[in-house]
């Protein structure tokens, strides 16, 4: 899906948000927003707001001279989510379905999002989850497709998430456990994203195949990607899409047998899926 006027808005609003959470100067936080609104004026309604994103954050990473803009952020959502583990293997374990809770840990996971317009708490998301229908309901379709594949891809997308997603992987290896599982990450710093650096640190290289899509954006852009990965992307029997950023990019996707698990955060999203802010998605197409 490619941007509209209100993906524009938002990506402004972004350059308050870095400028904030990097603690920057006024002459800073002014170079970073002014430079975010010069280039708005040229952003193509041919790219995605991934694509836009990436431009925008590679821009306001040389301003700021620092690589990873919420490397502290990143950090802190990750020991939040480290935290609701115990419990959650708890609930696992007494869960007479496992699948359905163990992907709607995964979901929860997604509220973990510093792009988005729309904020919600954790710790409230994952209270309620369990007691929330998927409003875009192909859960049976997915465990379909679990009980026939081979080989499957999860594609993640935010730090915090990724450790619900490490969850959501070791429960499918239990459940499925001759399907050969490949988490895949982003090339290189962008938002909160997961990349290789965080997924290493969480354990997934010897929990399954790590990948490093080599992708610059935040969601998986196939034409960014390596080699390997795109090769991988096409041959995988199931590829599970977490969060926005993969929808945004995977929507019009090449191929099917694309499960995308997410929670809507914002208006463009919604109008695209027919479905509400709030919501929580398993689609699979």
């Amino acid at each position: 899906m490619t941007i509209d006027e209100a993906c524009v808005s938002c990506i402004i609003n972004q350059s308050v948000r870095v400028a904030d959470s990097i603690n920057a100067s006024k002459s800073l936080k002014k170079e970073l927003t002014s430079s975010v609104e010069r280039m708005s004026k040229d952003f193509s309604y041919d790219d995605t707001p991934p694509e836009i994103a990436s431009y925008v954050y590679e821009k306001m990473a040389q301003i700021a001279n620092k690589t990873d803009l919420y490397d502290e952020i990143k950090e802190i959502s990750t020991k939040k989510a480290l935290s609701f583990v115990p419990a959650l293997k708890e609930k696992l374990h007494k869960s007479p379905n496992k699948l359905l809770t163990a992907t709607k840990i995964a979901v929860a996971g997604n509220v973990i999002d510093l792009a988005a317009p729309v904020e919600f708490d954790i710790e409230n998301e994952l209270d309620k989850v369990f007691h929330t229908e998927f409003a875009y309901d192909d859960f049976s379709l997915l465990q379909e497709r679990l009980s026939s594949a081979k080989k499957v891809l999860v594609i993640g997308d935010n730090v915090g998430e990724h450790i619900f997603d490490y969850m959501y992987i070791e429960t499918l290896k239990e459940l499925y456990p001759d399907v050969k599982y490949s988490y895949m990450v982003r090339g290189k710093p962008i938002i909160n994203d997961v990349t290789i650096i965080e997924a290493k640190e969480a354990g997934f290289d010897k929990l399954c195949e790590l990948v490093d899509s080599g992708v610059n954006t935040p969601g998986f852009t196939y034409g960014r990607a390596n080699t390997y990965s795109k090769e991988l992307f096409d041959k995988v029997d199931l590829v599970i899409s977490k969060g926005m950023g993969n929808y945004e990019c995977m929507s019009q996707s090449h191929r099917d047998s694309i499960c995308f698990l997410l929670k809507v955060k914002c208006s463009v999203v919604a109008s695209s899926l027919g479905k509400a802010i709030g919501d929580i998605i398993c689609k699979l197409v």
